[in-house]
């Protein structure tokens, strides 16, 4: 028998942050000429268990969702409907006061380091801040745990008189991490912190969130559009089409595995180097435009631009099941029909 997601992550003394059927609908009527209400569904429903320790990273095209699931997790931003309880308590329920005493367990990584910095404030300043909001330290102790930040995010202490202008990208992407760490949380919301990085600085960051996880016993949540870093930091990988996670597994299955139409495209768009294997490459790239958020197709979400679409998957909407072991899928048809 089939088991939903839901069901399989209730009760589980493993998991640090659950979410049950999180939706997110932005009012997008045109209250001048038309009185029908229209709401993008920029996340649509997801419910999944994010395991301490993991890296769960969370991929699809842009604008299917996942910086605004970063978002509502973050507290950014207001679920329209769900719960997202890290280690029991609802951070959804949670008022102004009592969700600024939480956030130290959680923080974000964010996608330009750049704007993300405020560039009237030093480098020390900027990763004191959140340990003098929450009162943690103060005087030579603040002092010392700033500098031990940056040495362990690999940036010079004789740096923290220097304002952000002042570093390269990669640099600003490692004062970023630093505040992050400062008030050592348990879960960092990695929002695609390395695409705004030229490419010999990515693997770079991406290994140290590796080291730094380790030391600091860091649960992330890696959102990215690319597959293969993702593949290079997640434990699981959870893949996002328009608002809805419709493959979610360990990252060996999923590249071993692949079971939804989508998930087998993404793969199919990653480049080869290598010129004697690109002809062992199964081509299964996907064809067509995203749909609209505000009008998504009917039953399975994927089905105009699916190349095994049939007449139920325009009409149902497939259940998010196990097909195997810890592995989730949203479609009709297992890979063997397909």
């Amino acid at each position: 028998m089939q088991k939903t997601l839901k069901s399989n992550i209730e009760d589980d003394n493993t998991q640090l942050l659950y979410l049950e059927d999180v939706k997110k609908y932005f009012d997008v009527s045109d209250r001048i000429f038309s009185r029908k209400k229209e709401y993008l569904k920029a996340v649509d429903g997801i419910s999944l268990k994010v395991n301490k320790g993991e890296t769960l990273g969370i991929v699809g095209e842009s604008g299917c969702g996942k910086s605004t699931l970063g978002n509502l997790i973050m507290g950014l931003l207001k679920p329209t409907e769900g719960k997202i309880l890290l280690e029991g308590t609802d951070l959804t329920t949670l008022n102004a006061k009592h969700l600024k005493k939480k956030r130290s367990e959680f923080q974000m990584i964010f996608q330009d380091p750049f704007s993300s910095l405020n560039p009237r404030m030093r480098v020390f300043d900027i990763i004191a801040e959140p340990l003098i909001t929450h009162k943690i330290v103060k005087g030579k102790e603040l002092e010392q745990r700033v500098l031990n930040l940056m040495e362990d995010v690999g940036l010079d202490v004789s740096y923290s008189d220097r304002f952000p202008h002042e570093f390269s990208g990669g640099q600003r992407q490692r004062i970023g991490i630093a505040r992050a760490l400062a008030l050592k949380p348990k879960l960092i919301v990695c929002d695609e912190p390395i695409s705004a990085l030229d490419v010999s600085i990515q693997s770079q960051i991406l290994n140290l969130l590796s080291n730094l996880q380790r030391k600091y016993q860091l649960t992330y949540i890696f959102i990215a559009h690319g597959l293969p870093a993702v593949k290079h930091i997640s434990n699981r990988i959870a893949v996002m089409y328009l608002g809805s996670i419709v493959e979610l597994t360990t990252k060996d299955q999923l590249f071993r595995n692949p079971m939804h139409p989508y998930t087998r495209g993404l793969l199919s768009s990653i480049p080869i180097l290598d010129p004697t294997l690109r002809g062992n490459k199964q081509n299964n790239l996907i064809e067509g435009d995203i749909p609209s958020p505000v009008n998504p197709p009917s039953g399975c979400k994927f089905h105009n631009r699916c190349p095994f679409a049939t007449d139920k998957c325009k009409e149902e909407i497939p259940s998010f099941t196990e097909r195997e072991p810890g592995h989730f899928v949203s479609c009709h048809y297992s890979i063997f029909d397909l």
